[in-house]
């Protein structure tokens, strides 16, 4: 057997197993979670994804869009993408590109020709000044991409390489040689348009197509960077699946103008948070503040808080705006039931989750709330590898839940100025059973608006009669 030729077929075989692509796990999670932390907005609101949204393409939006309904589970993705984010944001790098050249460009190639079976023969209507302007702008992004990579800051981003190597192998085929030799918004004779005019739209259609998903991609981790140098974000630390570890200090909610700052410590010695406090004290807002910190972490994305580190999940679920399933004649604490079920499911399974419940069975009384409460919250205590916030109106359910040692407790505190609740908005530690709705319905005057309503409404039909 021919030695060279054993050797050719390892050295095949060997690029063709480096060059599959590496299919990335994905976190899991569902629409409940994404509405509740409003990571879309809906008409009258912005979300989450519109604060990191400052993309200079359609293409980078669309990716960014893919990467918040994706988020990573592995921690060297979640890092690597960190990395780069991380180094450009230091680098305080500008977009490159011209967003006019990429608008004739897209515009362009979606006119893309067909060839006849056979032939290269053209079916496109474009005119000549539209191929014109199309290649011209095609030439410009070849040019733009390649002193983009030749740049040695760079080239030093390491966590960037694997990019950056597919960017030069591209541009490094011999059918754009041509064009790149061409100057950059250079007048090119009719002959060179319609010759660059089957190249781009038709002969190498799938290379350009591959290096303008690498720009939008890059147009995503420099709009990214830029978010995080504007708003001062943090780029968290991704740590080993199933360590159960969470170091989040100073976390604060993205969309207030305003926000409270608090910290939140999880380990194997204490995965659950019970959370305690009125209605009013910013339960629901501390819960969304962790849980999208946590969500956005997963996406090797800065986020609002001070400094962060954090086990990587399998999957991100959280319950805090759980709306009535009437049409399908479920009431809400069977829809309750229903979550718990499902998150019950998701653990049996093995995996490493984050969890939150907010008002957990708030559907139902008092005395079968409080007995699922410590039933759930109990058998939620035994999965050492997950992790739990669970807010509760049931203040009592904390006398037995004390009898774990892995469940901590914190509270969000009320202070009365006369018969006027005041909120500070920042944790502590322990129980409160403050208690203010009364309180607060005597301050709006209900029971009053009521009882004189009711007065007039009898003298009116007094008169009448």
């Amino acid at each position: 057997m021919d030695i060279a030729w054993c050797v050719d077929i390892i050295s095949r075989y060997i690029i063709n197993q480096t060059q599959k692509k590496i299919e990335p796990m994905f976190l899991s999670t569902d629409e409940q979670t994404i509405e509740d932390l409003g990571l879309f907005g809906n008409r009258n609101n912005g979300g989450i994804y519109d604060i990191y949204n400052a993309a200079n393409t359609r293409g980078g939006e669309a990716i960014l869009k893919d990467m918040f309904r994706n988020p990573l589970s592995d921690r060297d993705a979640i890092n690597q993408r960190s990395s780069i984010i991380e180094h450009f944001a230091r680098m305080n790098m500008a977009f490159p590109f011209s967003a006019s050249s990429f608008d004739m460009a897209e515009k362009y190639l979606l006119d893309n020709v067909e060839q006849s079976k056979g032939t290269n023969q053209q079916t496109s209507m474009l005119s000549e000044k539209e191929m014109l302007n199309g290649v011209s702008a095609v030439i410009d992004i070849l040019w733009t991409a390649k002193t983009f990579i030749e740049n040695r800051d760079v080239a030093s981003v390491f966590a960037y390489k694997t990019e950056r190597d597919s960017i030069v192998m591209l541009l490094r085929d011999a059918a754009f040689t041509p064009a790149l030799r061409e100057k950059p918004q250079g007048k090119l004779p009719y002959s060179a348009i319609t010759a660059y005019d089957i190249l781009f739209r038709v002969r190498e259609y799938d290379k350009i197509k591959k290096l303008l998903k690498h720009i939008y991609t890059l147009d995503v981790y420099l709009s990214v960077a830029k978010v995080a140098v504007k708003r001062n974000f943090v780029f968290p630390s991704a740590l080993e699946k199933g360590s159960c570890e969470l170091a989040l200090e100073d976390v604060y909610q993205p969309e207030l103008k305003k926000p409270v700052g608090n910290s939140v410590f999880i380990s194997p010695r204490q995965n659950i948070i019970f959370l305690t406090g009125a209605n009013m004290a910013g339960k629901s807002t501390f819960l969304r503040a962790v849980s999208t910190a946590v969500y956005v972490a997963h996406m090797g994305f800065p986020v609002a808080a001070r400094s962060m580190a954090f086990s990587v999940m399998d999957g991100v679920y959280t319950t805090i705006n759980l709306p009535d399933k009437l049409g399908i004649g479920a009431s809400h604490f069977y829809v309750e039931v229903l979550r718990v079920r499902k998150m019950a499911t998701e653990l049996s399974h093995g995996k490493s989750l984050f969890i939150v419940f907010d008002e957990l069975f708030r559907g139902t009384n008092v005395k079968d709330a409080h007995e699922a409460t410590v039933a759930v919250t109990n058998a939620f205590a035994g999965k050492k590898t997950s992790m739990f916030i669970i807010s509760s109106h049931i203040v009592e359910a904390a006398e037995q839940l004390k009898l774990k040692s892995n469940i901590g407790f914190q509270y969000l505190p009320t202070i009365m100025n006369g018969t006027v609740p005041e909120y500070t908005y920042t944790l502590r530690q322990g129980v409160t059973d403050d208690r203010h709705g009364m309180i607060i319905i005597r301050n709006e005057g209900i029971l009053d608006i009521l009882k004189n309503g009711l007065k007039k409404k009898v003298k009116h039909l007094d008169t009448v009669s």
